[in-house]
């Protein structure tokens, strides 16, 4: 199924994608978007299978993060080298294209990606007990549904995150649950190592928040160490959601990474 891609600014302009964190869209980075067409880039905002204005995936037909990769891994061997920014699942879709093209992609800017095959069974086995608490039935009736995805967005925006949300977010994340759902599922499953990120040369910056679960930090950790163009910057006193709730900050440190790469490179 394809993705819905948004476009701003010149397609001259230097290229970059903008990954959405699971069960949001591309209107996450929309004003982003809006600063790096400003700023003279060429900016490509997709709806990831399933959210948005994508084509809907049918429960109960199953789902792959590696859907999104494939699909991605495309679209950089189909154009020039591009930055790419993800948050969480979108950061995951990016880094794990990075490793199948690292010649396709001119710097990447990554929010907290869920690369989870990073962890450490024994040293990160706190965190790992943590994310069990995602891994919990869907079930066949709606109050199942709703109670995975309050646990889900709890998990990664805080307690009574789920309830603070506007009920016109709430019903978004209940017409795409099923395909967040099978993206935590499957991305679990995903066990690259550490070792294998060393292939992707360009420069990476990691954004990591004092907030977030303790597999979030870990993950960025672990990265920062394996990537051999890295660089890892902590956000004090924000969390996961960081991206939405403060979005000028982040984006601040986005445009700021975007704009100390050289364009020859």
């Amino acid at each position: 199924m394809a993705w819905n891609v948004e476009r701003f600014g010149d397609v001259n302009g230097e290229p970059v994608v903008l990954l959405h964190s699971s069960g949001l869209s591309g209107r996450q980075w929309r004003r982003l978007a809006k600063r790096l067409e400003a700023l003279g880039f060429s900016v490509s905002v997709p709806d990831l299978t399933g959210h948005g204005a994508a084509a809907a995936w049918p429960e109960p037909e199953p789902f792959s993060y590696r859907h999104d990769v494939d699909a991605f891994v495309k679209v950089l061997k189909a154009g020039p080298r591009t930055h790419v920014v993800g948050h969480s699942y979108g950061g995951l879709i990016a880094i794990l294209a990075a490793l199948e093209v690292p010649e396709a992609v001119r710097s990447l800017v990554l929010f907290e990606p869920v690369a989870m095959g990073v962890l450490d069974p024994q040293a990160d086995a706190d965190a790992e007990a943590e994310l069990e608490r995602l891994h919990v039935p869907w079930g066949s009736a709606p109050e199942q549904h709703e109670a995975w995805l309050r646990g889900f967005v709890d998990y990664w925006g805080g307690v009574g995150a789920w309830d603070a949300l506007r009920e016109e977010a709430r019903a978004e994340f209940r017409r795409v649950g099923w395909v967040v759902h099978e993206e935590v599922e499957t991305l679990a499953r995903d066990k690259t190592p550490r070792s294998a990120y060393r292939v992707i040369e360009c420069p990476v910056t990691l954004i990591t928040a004092e907030r977030s679960p303790l597999a979030a930090g870990r993950v960025v950790g672990h990265l920062g160490k394996s990537l051999p163009n890295a660089r890892v910057i902590t956000l004090p006193g924000v969390g996961h959601m960081a991206p939405l709730a403060q979005a000028d900050l982040v984006n601040d440190l986005i445009v700021s990474a975007l704009g100390s790469q050289d364009p020859r490179n």
